[in-house]
């Protein structure tokens, strides 16, 4: 009894989809373009995406120059949005925008530009050119419209995207240390990396961790480095956990940087006296007699 009836439903159901299916596509082919644009304004309405997005994409072509077409580009930037085709709809509403500079809907649709921009930008361990587009446009929406009712929205989109380029920013610089073991190059990297976060991103929660992985790297560099190149790097791994105590005198990496740094100041004052040792073999000691030579 409960099989017939669900093949009942089911049936019913299948009558229901094959019936629309039908309708769908008799109005795609039989349609004028007036019923195609109602039915594709009707289906907006009740959320159908995509049969609306359909139609609407058919009548741009022939809507162009009438009243309609304004309502029709707009809802079809719409449909696309609403089905998570984020790159799509973001083109299109900057179309719009661009081609009907006066409409009541030219705000709302440069906001939605930027916003499909900021729904479509990736995770932050990759790529992030979409995310740097993306807060150009929220910043150029702002630029635009200062009092809009958007205004907070789009500047906490750009907060959120610029922790993202952060995060990206901390992940490469700390891979550049993970990888430092291996080569000369890397720590250099490393150092670099680190000193373009530290700009970048001044008031990060990452820098003090960053702050001491640049003290291990540049005393890393500085082991591995050629005995001509070692006191000005020792020089710079002090002159890095210098800068870390003073941002961060209770920070939890103390104890390990202040290992490398008397270890630093050690291998300075080392190299210093060799140095000064080779410097006393190549001055000439005024009480040693002058060399003599015979006359033949």
């Amino acid at each position: 009894m409960q099989n017939r009836r669900f093949i009942g439903i089911l049936f019913s159901v299948l009558v229901v989809v094959f019936s629309s299916c039908s309708d769908f596509t008799r109005l795609q082919k039989k349609g004028t373009d007036d019923e195609k644009y109602k039915a594709a304004v009707n289906y907006y309405k009740k959320g159908d995406w995509y049969r609306s997005g359909i139609l609407f994409e058919e009548l741009i072509p022939v809507l162009k120059g009438s009243t309609e077409s304004e309502m029709a580009q707009f809802y079809y930037a719409y449909t696309q949005y609403h089905q998570k085709l984020y790159s799509v709809s973001a083109q299109l509403f900057k179309r719009f925008y661009e081609t009907f500079a006066r409409s009541d809907y030219a705000q709302e649709a440069m906001y939605m530009y930027a916003y499909s921009l900021y729904k479509d930008t990736p995770n932050y361990n990759l790529d992030q050119s979409n995310t740097v587009v993306a807060m150009s446009a929220l910043q150029d929406f702002i630029n635009a419209y200062p009092e809009s009712p958007f205004r907070q929205e789009c500047t906490g989109m750009i907060l959120d995207l610029r922790k993202k380029l952060e995060r990206k920013a901390y992940e490469r610089a700390k891979l550049y240390y993970k990888t430092s073991g291996f080569n000369i190059a890397s720590y250099k990297s490393s150092v670099v990396a680190i000193n373009n976060f530290q700009k970048e991103f001044p008031d990060s929660e990452y820098n003090e961790e960053l702050a001491y992985l640049k003290v291990d790297a540049q005393y890393s560099l500085a082991k591995n480095s050629l005995e001509t190149k070692q006191k000005e790097r020792y020089q710079e791994a002090v002159e890095a956990y210098q800068a870390l105590i003073d941002k961060y005198p209770n920070s939890k990496f103390l104890r390990t940087a202040e290992k490398m740094y008397e270890t630093s100041l050690k291998e300075i004052d080392r190299i210093a006296a060799q140095e000064k040792e080779k410097e006393k073999l190549k001055t000439p000691d005024p009480n040693r007699p002058a060399k003599v030579t015979s006359a033949n």
